[in-house]
């Protein structure tokens, strides 16, 4: 066949191919006879017009490539906030449990049997008011015979005395012997001894006579009796006879991560704080999210020298005032401490913090002439929809908060300035929170 002819080892072309078949049956057609006239120099020729034309369509389109590339594209476009120190107030949420500030179990110091309960169930007592009534006449009966005692006694004793007396004159004289006087002075310190174990006994009959009135020994709210009239208790039972408990003030204690606490610390004292964490303000939250605070500002009291063994944690307690009595103990309720203000530090948008595998955080900053780096950044807590940075950045430094995922290092990029306040500004569809580095 004509079509397979190739010249001096040029490549097969179809195009070629054609073209020969058409001189072939053309010149078939002049001659009238079936020889092939080829004239090899229009072969030669067609073949290097086709070359041209092909790597000028090749050229036509390497260049339409090129125009949709990427160093072809405009510069991404990516929202930046600029960043500003500022004075950030560095709170901590944390769950905990109400708890009387003072708490006292009546009981009997006595034996007997109660004759009155003299107070209401549920209701307000103060220090000193009468609880129960025991029966007081075996008491009264004691008390009485203890003032006998003493009063016989002290007969006893005056008659010692007055010849303790008459016989240190007689001595004197020699009248009687000195181993007489000695004997009645001996009895004379007898005698007055028993004077004051007599007295001791009145006090001891006359407080037992005194606990027969059983007491508050605070004042607060009193729960239910576990004993009506008629009952016998003994002294110091294991059973309490009523529960007493103060109100006012409430205590709160909560329980914090040792290592947290820590971290506190640290950016408190690297930020110049130096009023640490003692009577730090505190706000109280009961029941829902979305629940009002408790009306009634409180403080923080101590925090625990301990920390627990099991759980790594330390033990705080806050004091609430409590006037009304809103707030009763086992309560449980979220206390949110105000640790104080941390100057000189950066808010930076949760979208624009990046973490690699390691855990450091990294964001990306726009430099002046529009190209994009990577900072890596100290990112201490997270502080509602932000990051507090201590360290990494600056004043002034343009970091991309959308478009993230767009960025590599030294790419330019045409930055628009967004607005940090408004959370719709910096809201980035799909990619919202820190973000792990792949």
């Amino acid at each position: 066949m004509y079509c397979i002819i190739q010249y001096r080892g040029e490549k097969f072309n179809p195009v070629v191919c054609r073209m020969a078949e058409a001189g072939y049956f053309f010149d078939k057609k002049q001659t009238g006879h079936g020889a092939a006239v080829m004239d090899f120099r229009s072969v030669r020729n067609s073949l290097a017009v086709v070359a041209i034309l092909f790597s000028a369509a090749g050229c036509d389109n390497r260049a339409a490539v090129a125009q949709g590339s990427p160093q072809g594209r405009p510069p991404t476009e990516v929202g930046v906030v600029t960043l500003q120190p500022q004075s950030v107030d560095v709170t901590t949420e944390l769950p905990g449990r109400t708890t009387a500030a003072r708490l006292a179990e009546v009981r009997p110091q006595v034996n007997g049997i109660i004759l009155k309960r003299l107070f209401t169930e549920g209701a307000e007592v103060k220090a000193g008011q009468q609880l129960y009534q025991i029966d007081p006449a075996p008491y009264q009966a004691a008390l009485d015979t203890a003032k006998a005692e003493l009063a016989r006694t002290e007969a006893t004793a005056n008659s010692s005395r007055t010849k303790a007396a008459r016989y240190r004159d007689l001595v004197k004289s020699r009248a009687v012997s000195q181993q007489d006087y000695d004997d009645i002075a001996a009895t004379l310190l007898e005698n007055e001894a028993a004077v004051a174990s007599a007295k001791a006994s009145i006090r001891t009959a006359q407080i037992n006579l005194d606990y027969t009135k059983v007491n508050s020994p605070i004042s607060g709210r009193i729960g239910r009796s576990s004993v009506t009239e008629g009952a016998l208790v003994t002294a110091n039972q294991t059973q309490v006879l009523a529960t007493v408990t103060q109100l006012d003030p409430i205590f709160v204690d909560v329980t914090q991560s040792s290592a947290e606490l820590f971290r506190l610390r640290q950016v408190l004292s690297g930020g110049g704080n130096q009023s640490g964490q003692d009577k730090a303000p505190v706000t109280l939250l009961i029941g829902g999210g979305n629940d009002a605070p408790y009306a009634q500002q409180g403080e923080l009291q101590f925090s625990e020298v301990n920390v627990d063994e099991t759980t790594g944690s330390v033990q705080l307690r806050a004091t609430f005032p409590n006037p009304n009595n809103e707030l009763l103990p086992g309560l449980f309720v979220r206390a949110r401490i105000n640790w104080g203000a941390v100057p000189n530090v950066f808010m930076v948008p949760q979208q624009a913090v990046i973490r690699r595998p390691d855990g450091s955080a990294f964001v990306w900053a726009v430099s002046p002439d529009q190209k994009v780096a990577q900072k890596t950044v100290k990112a201490e807590r997270a502080i509602g929809d932000k990051w507090l940075v201590s360290e990494g950045v600056a004043a002034g430094d343009r970091v991309v908060v959308q478009g993230v995922q767009k960025v590599a290092p030294g790419a330019q990029v045409n930055a628009v300035a967004l607005d940090a306040e408004k959370p719709g500004d910096v809201a980035d569809a799909g990619n919202g929170g820190a973000r792990q580095s792949q």
